[in-house]
């Protein structure tokens, strides 16, 4: 059985700001990610919260259910394969957990199709 997918409420923004600036307080909610590398620092979260910075919003986020053994191979493969194949976008962020996938607001009806007819759960 493959794993099943959780759509988490709301709809989010991946953001991108200079690398040394500061976590700014908007970046905050039930599910937020930050990374920063030399290069940028990348923040997804509510699209609600985000001011005008440079982002793109629009996105909606499907948990997949964990966790996931760190040594598991194949697991995002998979999934973005199957997304990837239906002609959708999507944006992966990894945990130690688990791993997330955001599809685009209109494209969330056809993810979830896709995902279902290649076997997997989606709630």
């Amino acid at each position: 059985m493959k794993p099943a997918f959780t759509l988490i409420d709301g709809h989010y923004a991946i953001v991108r700001l200079p690398a040394d600036e500061a976590i700014p307080p908007w970046a905050h909610g039930t599910f937020v990610s930050i990374t920063r590398t030399g290069h940028e620092l990348s923040i997804v979260c509510n699209e609600g919260n985000v001011p005008d910075v440079v982002a793109d919003r629009g996105w909606c986020c499907l948990e997949l259910a964990g966790p996931l053994p760190l040594d598991q191979t194949g697991v995002a493969a998979a999934f973005t394969r199957v997304l990837a194949d239906a002609g959708i976008a999507l944006f992966v962020i990894s945990t130690y957990d688990t791993d997330y996938v955001l599809v685009r607001d209109a494209a969330l009806e056809r993810a979830t199709a896709a995902l279902r007819v290649a076997g997997y759960t989606v709630r």
